[in-house]
């Protein structure tokens, strides 16, 4: 993925000294994220929640996705984008839900975070779908005791066409058992996602979705 040249190239410099860092009271604190499906039929696949350096995107709206958040956004496998944003040490603390998130359900998550790492990044795919995703795209934590909410459209990874059969749209236990991730091209940028169209074997009656797709509580607490 691309999001180290992202960084670099906005004239941030990563070096060794960065990542050892200085103890201070508020390296003590973390995230507490709660995310909320509030679609009628689709299913969230395991969230990730990173706390990140400022500068770090995972996608650009009108650009091409890296393929990474392809990945994601086809199969719901969150362990490449997760070990990219650690192992490149742009993030300080990368976890992801035990399990798939219903619709109506939510799901509370804890990362850490300090003053360096002070944004938050969120993604997980939509199932039934080609390739939708939900995403927060590193916004600025809350500071203080103060809560933040914010609500995500469903983004199309513009990865893979959307056929919206299940040859190609992965499960169980979801509607379809088909193939996650796989090379070939669709539209080439990410975009707006326009829900399921009833094209293909999904129903739209059941599974179609009106934009935002999830709501996400943010609340900056003491670490456990």
């Amino acid at each position: 993925m691309n999001i180290m040249k992202r960084i670099v190239s906005s004239g941030l410099v990563l070096g060794a000294t960065l990542l050892v860092g200085v103890a201070s009271a508020d390296d003590n604190r973390a995230f507490e994220v709660t995310v909320t499906n509030i679609t009628k039929g689709e299913v969230f696949t395991p969230i990730m929640v990173a706390a990140h350096r400022h500068g770090v995107k995972l996608f650009e709206i009108g650009e091409p996705v890296d393929q990474d958040l392809e990945i994601l956004a086809e199969s719901g496998n969150t362990a490449p984008l997760s070990s990219s944003l650690l192992n490149s040490g742009l993030a300080l603390d990368v976890v992801t839900a035990d399990g798939p998130l219903l619709p109506g359900h939510s799901v509370t998550l804890q990362v850490s975070t300090n003053k360096r790492n002070a944004h938050i990044s969120i993604a997980s795919m939509l199932v039934p779908s080609n390739d939708a995703f939900f995403a927060i795209n590193g916004i600025h934590g809350p500071r203080g005791k103060k809560s933040m909410t914010v609500y995500s459209p469903a983004y199309d990874a513009g990865s893979e066409v959307n056929d919206e059969l299940c040859d190609n749209i992965p499960g169980p236990p979801f509607a379809c058992t088909g193939e996650g991730f796989n090379t070939e091209s669709g539209e080439g940028y990410v975009f707006i996602h326009p829900g399921i169209q009833g094209n293909g074997d999904l129903d739209s009656a059941t599974y179609d979705w009106n934009n935002p797709v999830a709501k996400i509580t943010i609340k900056r607490i003491k670490a456990n």
